[in-house]
């Protein structure tokens, strides 16, 4: 039998096992599902920050031991990290260095003229991947269409591996000018570095990313040589504690494109991994939609560390292919997650200038926020919630996770009321109306900045904070419907094992879109299907149950900017070449309002994406609660909301609400892995599936509260 909180399971004869891990900033989240029968298993224990893979493994023998589950019954075993994404906004990169075409040391630096900030003249620029003494410079010259203008100098490519090596870089970036019209120059280059320096990790831009604009060409390149050998050490520490488990199957990461790939894909090519973990919650948001009937969502995913959003509209989530990471871009497909440095962890603090400031520093899993009891000194989001009533002041996690909150009021009392000249209450008040704020500001980015009404959504909360916050931030968006999960705090780790494996290839093939430029454009179509079968062979797929999908990148001729559009089975000829085109005109229309008919039209980018479908897991059943509503009530205490400060709130024990049933604000709504809270005239609805349905209405301030 195995217990988690109020989880109680029998596992009699145990078929086959699936695992889903998700590593965050505080909390490492698993869930064990065994597919043949439906019953799940949820746990969560604080993230190892020192050594992010010892949680993981000390979750799986949680999970399993208890049970007495034998190891080799795992089939599947997926880990969703942000462990790229740390490292590269944490400065914990491998030292890097790059071999690159002679007179462009310097477009790291030189990058774009933009600037974050058009009227602030202070902001520092960010730290290239690779420091200026450790770019070295090479004789060559590729032109734009491929043709060899100054041969490899390769005596020079030698010389700098020798001083790359003196520097003790652990990793080379090999950029070369236009190398995604011809290769040759960068590969030979890796098989002299390769040839000198077996140990040092190598990376070339065409096999990243075969795509011209040389500046995000070569910033991809050098990130990922950087995360080289840190994901690399991740890896085998992973992989190696999962096979001593005496796990067979060989594990899965998920990616940022919501796709599940073999470690070594992720060793190639480890900035696929941003955005790691979230992707498995938006993947698992797009489940449940498609179960409850709901096509448009926005998630919101608030853990201890940051908040995670996404628009989801009609059922597929909106994707990017570039994302700036530290000040870089990095272009690389992936689900469109918006990310800020705002969560439970999340310290408070006071400016110069007396103004209160929440995040993003925050306080992690050790020592964690003051209510912890792990010795935190700094105030934090969770320790402003326990002040205000709306966390259980004596214990989270079902019990297992004792709680101080004498130490949260003291926290606030010494570091913020006396510097805001505010007693506890409005300083934890205050925290938590900008901690929303700085939320808010996330779902806006994705939904209001790209021409979609947020109140057409209705917003999913999850992540171990999400329920504490959605009704705030979907009172003040006019935001009506929030929907909350059976196991908000675990959906990520659920929705990883939604996962497909996924391949996402490209390449540039700058021409007009012309009838005499359709060899030119078939032949880079299938360039990319020898790329993705050769990429199934290395993931260990067979290439029949693989569908195949085809894009394309269009410009106006003059444009800086391209849409994408599908091409049905990766072929053109002069008919479909003549109907994608008055495809690209409309959709030109309707994106930016106006068309160009009479002007030429230009391909920049061909794409492939090869999708392996998985089968999905089961839905869980959720068994039905005897009783009324009166029966859920665990007691009562006293919760602060903006509208009618500090009122006697009923706390709910969700396990035991019974479906269909109906509870009118305030009221608090507790399990395991969160809590959720339910502000005054808020309605809110179980179904029968145990989804948590809430009625928001806009908020209405208490006259002189």
């Amino acid at each position: 039998m195995l217990f988690f909180g109020s989880q109680q399971f029998w596992f009699d004869t145990v078929s086959r096992i699936w695992i889903g891990i998700d590593t965050g900033g505080t909390f490492t989240d698993l869930v064990l599902c065994e597919p043949e029968t439906g019953k799940y298993v949820y746990h969560k224990l604080p993230t190892t920050t020192g050594d992010p893979a010892q949680a993981v493994l000390d979750g799986i023998s949680e999970l399993l031991d208890p049970a007495l589950i034998p190891r080799d019954q795992v089939e599947f075993l997926v880990l969703g990290t942000t462990l790229a994404t740390n490292a590269v906004l944490e400065g914990k990169c491998a030292r890097t260095g790059m071999i690159t075409t002679a007179g462009f040391r310097d477009v790291l630096e030189l990058a774009r003229q933009r600037r974050p900030h058009y009227f602030n003249l202070d902001i520092p620029k960010p730290s290239p991947p690779a420091a200026r003494e450790c770019r070295i410079e090479v004789t060559e010259r590729i032109a734009h269409d491929g043709t060899v203008v100054t041969p490899l100098a390769e005596d020079e490519v030698r010389n700098a591996v020798l001083t790359l090596h003196g520097e003790k870089i652990e990793a080379i970036a090999i950029c070369m000018l236009h190398s995604y019209a011809n290769p040759a120059h960068e590969r030979r280059a890796r098989e002299i570095a390769r040839q000198m320096w077996p140990a040092a990790y190598l990376c070339a831009s065409s096999d990243v990313l075969p795509e011209f604009r040389e500046f995000e060409r070569f910033a991809t390149t050098t990130v990922n040589a950087s995360l080289m050998p840190v994901m690399d050490r991740y890896l085998e520490r992973f992989e190696r504690g999962v096979a001593d488990l005496g796990v067979k199957v060989a594990p899965r990461v998920m990616q940022s494109n919501g796709g599940a790939v073999t470690p070594g894909a992720v060793r190639r090519v480890p900035v696929n991994t941003f955005f790691s973990g979230p992707a498995g919650g938006v993947v698992g948001c797009v489940g449940l939609g498609a179960e409850l009937g709901i096509g448009n969502l926005i998630t919101f995913d608030m853990g201890g560390t940051s908040t995670d959003v996404c628009l989801i509209r009609e059922g597929e989530p909106a994707k990017t292919d570039l994302r700036e990471i530290a000040g870089f871009p990095v272009r690389t497909r992936a689900i469109d997650i918006h990310t800020i440095g705002a969560g439970g962890g999340s310290i408070a603090w006071v400016d110069a200038g007396g103004l209160l400031k929440v995040g993003p520093q925050s306080a992690g899993a050790y020592p964690g926020p003051a209510a912890y009891g792990r010795g935190g000194k700094g105030p934090t989001v969770t320790d402003a919630n326990v002040v205000l009533g709306r966390l259980n002041p004596q214990a989270l996690l079902g019990g297992r996770m004792a709680m101080y909150p004498e130490r949260a009021h003291l926290v606030i009392a010494d570091e913020l009321a006396p510097r805001l000249d505010v007693d506890v209450v409005r300083a934890a008040a205050g925290v938590i109306e900008i901690i929303n704020v700085n939320m808010m500001g996330a779902v806006r980015v994705i939904s209001v900045e790209r021409g979609e009404d947020p109140r057409e959504f209705t917003l999913v909360a999850f992540g171990g904070a999400g329920p504490l916050h959605a009704a705030d931030i979907a009172r003040n968006m006019g935001i009506a419907r929030v929907l909350v999960p059976p196991r908000p705090g675990l959906l990520s780790a659920l929705g990883l094992l939604h996962a497909d494996v996924r391949g996402d290839f490209s390449l540039t093939r700058l021409v007009t879109a012309t009838p005499q430029t359709l060899s030119a454009l078939n032949s880079g179509f299938d360039e990319l299907r020898g790329r993705g079968t050769e990429w199934l062979r290395g993931e260990g797929e067979a290439n029949a149950r693989a569908k195949y999908g085809w894009l394309i990148d269009l410009r106006y001729s003059g444009q800086n900017y391209e849409l994408s559009l599908e091409v049905q089975g990766g072929k053109l000829g002069a008919a479909s070449l003549a109907r994608l085109i008055g495809r690209y005109h409309r959709r030109h229309q309707v994106t930016y309002g106006y068309d160009l008919r009479g002007h030429p039209v230009e391909v920049v980018n061909l794409r492939l994406v090869v999708t392996v479908e998985r089968k999905a897991p089961p839905h869980e059943k959720h068994h039905a609660v005897r009783g009324t509503v009166k029966d859920a009530v665990r007691g009562r205490r006293k919760v602060w909301f903006p509208e009618t400060g500090f009122v006697a709130t009923p706390v709910y024990d969700r396990q035991r609400l019974p479906a269909g049933c109906r509870i009118t604000g305030p009221a608090i709504v507790e399990q395991m892995d969160t809590t959720t809270v339910v502000p005054p005239r808020a309605k809110l609805r179980s179904d029968r599936l145990g989804y948590l349905h809430l009625e928001i209405e806009p908020l209405r301030m208490k006259r002189g509260a």
